[in-house]
């Protein structure tokens, strides 16, 4: 029987029972370990911060044949480099994405860096609910460079901030203006998905 407890962090609370995930998560350190135990039933493999190896992926690789694995990186440079290595070696790898604020230490005391380490199981729920996989299909992927400009995602003035706006309302991360299309292929993310959160952007 999975143990009960309490779960209080950021005004949660609820008594309730851990929740269990089948897939292994990758994560970046112990402390993202632990912070996830508090909530979740649930396997890691941590890749010791950005110092991810070719036996990582292999072992990576391996889990994800066995169990699935689902990636859930600090939304940081560090993290986001870890997880294009990863998606580079196994592309059926499933993805959650944190959006900055929700990765932010709750206090002083706990650094400034980002990190799963810190996130509410409120946050957690959301990323995990939204795991996303890349796609392999081009030939239904319908976004344009064009589309991009017309969105204001590309050549206006606040493009960064659209772009960021975007990453956190699909929760594929964020993408630099040369990243942001192949991004949007690779989870295969439509045009008509684009526009209708750019259409709640507000400048």
């Amino acid at each position: 029987m999975q143990k009960k407890r309490l779960l209080m962090q950021r005004g949660y609370l609820s008594l309730t029972e851990k929740i269990n995930i089948q897939e292994v998560l990758v994560v970046e350190g112990k402390d993202d370990t632990a912070n996830l135990r508090r909530f979740y039933e649930v396997d890691t493999y941590e890749t010791r911060g950005s110092a991810i190896t070719e036996e990582d992926l292999e072992r990576i690789n391996r889990l994800n044949d066995l169990r699935g694995v689902i990636v859930l990186t600090d939304p940081d440079y560090n993290g986001e480099r870890i997880r294009k290595l990863i998606m580079a070696a196994v592309p059926t790898a499933r993805h959650a994405f944190l959006n900055r604020n929700e990765a932010v230490p709750s206090s002083k005391s706990k650094g400034r860096s980002l990190g799963v380490e810190h996130a509410n199981f409120e946050d957690l729920q959301k990323a995990l609910a939204h795991v996303t996989q890349q796609y392999d299909d081009e030939s239904y992927f319908d976004i344009r460079q064009t589309d991009l400009i017309r969105l204001g995602l590309l050549m206006a003035s606040d493009s960064r901030k659209r772009r960021e706006y975007l990453g956190e309302k699909l929760r594929i991360g964020y993408a630099n203006g040369k990243q942001l299309l192949k991004r949007l292929e690779l989870f295969g993310i439509t045009l008509a998905e684009v526009e209708e959160v750019m259409e709640t952007y507000e400048e």
